[in-house]
């Protein structure tokens, strides 16, 4: 848990269009999932000795936003389906029918078949979850002063496990860890738009 406080709090919360999971309040959060549910998770993800960190772009409203998690989604969290975190015993979020993140998804299978579960530790270079103003429910690219309130963060998960490999998933993302300054082990194609034979047959060769 001490190394998911001090993550959360490099974090700004309450800005316009950048929504905090583990620290500001969603009007979508079920009573059983505010910002302390979300760090209890995270806390759990990272309570490993990882040989692979993936970091994507940024957190997604269908993934991360409710599950406090990158790359997953209610769905997968109810299901059972995610190393170290019990399945949940109640709803997330207060929408008809779960979220179900397509790129949750296919890393989480992914990571299944390869044998990676318990050693890969899912990120984004930058945490915060960017959305329209207007529209909490979407997601937008960050612009460069977005990406670096991410940079603390990324730089202490990195610090804190230095054995870990580093992957980035996607262009964006591997662009935003070399901007960074942070090599990386090798990049691999999104899953999202037809991305997912390429991501997992990527990651494979990374292996």
């Amino acid at each position: 848990m001490s190394l998911a406080r001090s993550l959360v709090g490099t974090l700004p919360s309450g800005l316009t269009g950048l929504f905090n999971p583990w620290r500001d309040h969603c009007p979508h959060d079920t009573a059983s999932n505010g910002p302390a549910e979300k760090l209890a998770r995270l806390a759990l993800h990272l309570d490993c000795a990882p040989e692979f960190i993936l970091a994507g772009e940024a957190p997604g409203y269908q993934g991360c936003r409710y599950s406090g998690i990158a790359f997953t989604s209610e769905r997968l969290l109810g299901e059972g389906a995610i190393p170290r975190i019990p399945a949940l015993a109640e709803r997330l979020s207060n929408r008809r029918l779960p979220f179900s993140e397509p790129s949750a998804t296919i890393v989480w299978k992914t990571l299944y078949r390869l044998g990676i579960e318990e050693r890969t530790i899912l990120w984004n270079a930058m945490q915060l979850h960017p959305h329209r103003p207007d529209n909490m429910w979407s997601n937008r690219t960050p612009i460069p002063e977005e990406i670096r309130l991410g940079e603390p963060a990324l730089r202490m998960l990195i610090e804190a496990f230095p054995a870990a490999k580093i992957i980035a998933v996607g262009k964006k993302s591997e662009g935003l860890l070399h901007e960074m300054g942070i090599p990386i082990a090798g990049s691999v194609r999104h899953p999202a738009n037809g991305g997912a034979t390429e991501f997992s047959a990527g990651l494979k060769g990374l292996m």
